[in-house]
């Protein structure tokens, strides 16, 4: 009884106790996560907005025009026995491989919120719409950190495939209460379609939609920036509390190179500095450098936080 009592209370302030943790934390190395914020700040004014804001608009544009009805009638014959999923959410596919994360997840959104798909087929295909770009594959990883452009292509192809291949399973996962949605979805389907020539772009809407995109599209990208810095101080914290030190041990029990786990660790929270960490180790065995940079390409554990974009 009294272990029941303990677990119950755990889970009752269990994130009180975390957010506490966090605070503290930030107050006892204050020094090192200022740099760390700032470097993720950086990072998002130089990289992340120039290079996701101008899709963001687009993706919203787009979901106004009649494409995304042309593609629902052109690629339903495959997209419904493939992935189980209307012709409509090929673009989210298409724009999500080809522009890279988290671009597929706002164009999801959007086909979800303007009712083309229903909230159970938006939850597949965020499973794996939402990719990295093959510029990053090819550009940052392949060509930048393994000096190796035949690696990146490799990579490229493994997650392409691999993303593919999640699709096709999911396209089996039907849950109970997919059922309801989808009854109710029909409806809502049936109503979008008699007011898509009230809702679509036109001369007549043109700024008025713009300016939504617009707007839509900055709350997007102070999102995606929050996320940045977030991450970015807690590996500063991570790091600073030595915690990171302790993985030492499990390389040596592994056999794994040293600070293997350490990098791989900071991949799974925030990619770009754990690809990094990874491709300076020297690997003995190449096999284990490849697989654990593609797991970490595909791999997105705060994927599910892309669904408020």
């Amino acid at each position: 009884m009294k272990f029941n009592f303990f677990v119950i209370s755990f889970k009752k302030y269990f994130f009180t106790i975390l957010f506490s943790i966090f605070l503290i934390s930030l107050i006892l190395f204050s020094s090192n996560n200022i740099q760390a914020a700032k470097g993720g700040l950086n990072l998002w004014v130089s990289a992340v907005i120039p290079s996701l804001f101008p899709f963001f608009i687009a993706s919203n544009l787009l979901c106004q025009t009649n494409l995304i009805n042309i593609c629902g009638r052109l690629f339903g014959r495959f997209m419904r026995p493939l992935f189980n999923l209307p012709g409509e959410a090929i673009i989210a596919i298409i724009v999500g491989t080809i522009s890279g994360y988290p671009v597929g997840a706002k164009i999801v959104c959007n086909l979800e919120s303007s009712g083309k798909i229903s909230k159970a087929e938006a939850e597949r295909l965020l499973a794996f719409s939402n990719n990295s770009g093959p510029l990053f594959i090819i550009g940052t990883v392949g060509i930048s950190l393994l000096s190796d452009k035949n690696l990146g292509l490799l990579l490229l192809i493994i997650h392409i495939i691999a993303s593919i291949s999640v699709g096709i399973l999911y396209s089996f996962w039907s849950p109970k209460t997919q059922n309801k949605i989808n009854s109710n979805y029909k409806k809502q389907v049936y109503l979008n379609n008699a007011n898509d020539s009230q809702h679509s772009i036109n001369f007549r809407n043109l700024g008025e939609i713009l300016s939504n995109s617009i707007s839509s599209s900055i709350q997007s990208i102070l999102l995606v920036g929050g996320f940045i810095v977030l991450f970015s101080v807690i590996i500063s914290i991570l790091k600073d509390s030595n915690i990171f030190s302790s993985f030492v041990y499990l390389d040596n029990f592994c056999n794994f190179p040293l600070y293997f786990s350490e990098n791989f660790t900071s991949g799974i929270l925030e990619l770009t500095n754990g690809l990094q960490g990874i491709s300076s180790i020297s690997f003995e065995n190449i096999n284990l450098k490849i697989i654990s940079i593609s797991f970490l390409l595909g791999f997105r554990w705060y994927f599910c936080f892309t669904s408020s974009i």
